[in-house]
């Protein structure tokens, strides 16, 4: 059982290895770039702003309690971090997920060379539904994060509460990017999660490892192309017999999955 936990935490920090090759590269900067760009304008803008409200704030207070500014700064300094650690992953998928299928794609023809995917959706169209996509998966995400954020709030069952989120997390992580090359062969949102569900242990081992990589600073910001890139290298490996490899129809693709394998938990 463990070693499939390990065997999914390990794809995450391949995915970190792969982001060096050139054939990768270009697939990444770009939505890495304009991530960073974005960010550090809202932080620049917030800087300023909160520059002014602590001068007019101050200036309507006793000379003697100037010291408040150097308690204020650390404390928006620490909510900014927080802020961009949670805010910055929903954003950069946004953003990012017409880009991440195609490194997807990328990461699965060197992984798998022949392999012949079914025929995608055009790359505009690409651009225009992946985020209605991702809200899809955001909806799927609150409607089972409230409840878990309930029973922190319920004596005795508070205790296990932190272990329950941070398994329901990694868990979300691991549909979030096995998306991107399970979409890729047309695979619909419900079926990953019934595929997923079928070796669940891989899948919050991989989750679990994401979680942590996201918790480094600096490391974080490539959390994203890495992950994409472990679970493609999941799919390819682990998922072999499910993938499609003629182009397919619309009718294909509402005809019963085949038998996924042993669970492997």
């Amino acid at each position: 059982m463990l070693d499939t936990f390990f065997r999914g935490a390990s794809y995450p920090f391949q995915g970190l290895r792969w982001l060096s090759r050139p054939q990768v590269r270009r697939f990444v900067i770009v939505p890495l770039l304009v991530n960073i760009i974005l960010f550090s304008v809202v932080i620049v803008w917030g800087i300023s702003e909160f520059g002014a409200l602590i001068d007019s704030l101050l200036a309507r207070l006793p000379e003697w309690l100037d010291w408040l500014r150097w308690l204020l700064w650390p404390l928006f300094a620490i909510t900014t971090l927080v802020v961009s650690f949670y805010t910055f992953s929903l954003v950069a998928n946004l953003i990012a997920s017409p880009f991440n299928s195609l490194l997807a794609e990328r990461v699965e023809d060197l992984a798998s060379p022949g392999q012949v995917r079914p025929q995608g959706a055009p790359l505009w169209k690409e651009i225009v539904l992946s985020p209605l996509a991702e809200l899809k998966k955001l909806v799927y995400f609150l409607i089972r994060a409230v409840p878990l954020l309930v029973l922190f709030f319920i004596p005795g069952i508070n205790v296990a509460a932190p272990l329950l989120w941070v398994a329901f997390t990694a868990w979300m992580l691991a549909l979030q990017y096995v998306d991107y090359p399970m979409g890729n062969h047309l695979f619909p949102f419900r079926d990953q999660r019934r595929i997923l569900g079928e070796r669940r242990l891989l899948a919050l081992g991989f989750g679990a490892a994401v979680l942590l990589i996201t918790l480094v600073p600096v490391l974080n910001f490539l959390a994203m192309p890495a992950s994409v890139i472990g679970a493609t290298l999941m799919w390819v490996e682990q998922f072999p017999e499910l993938k499609r490899s003629i182009p397919m129809t619309a009718a294909d693709a509402a005809a019963p999955l085949p038998p996924s394998g042993s669970p492997g938990n």
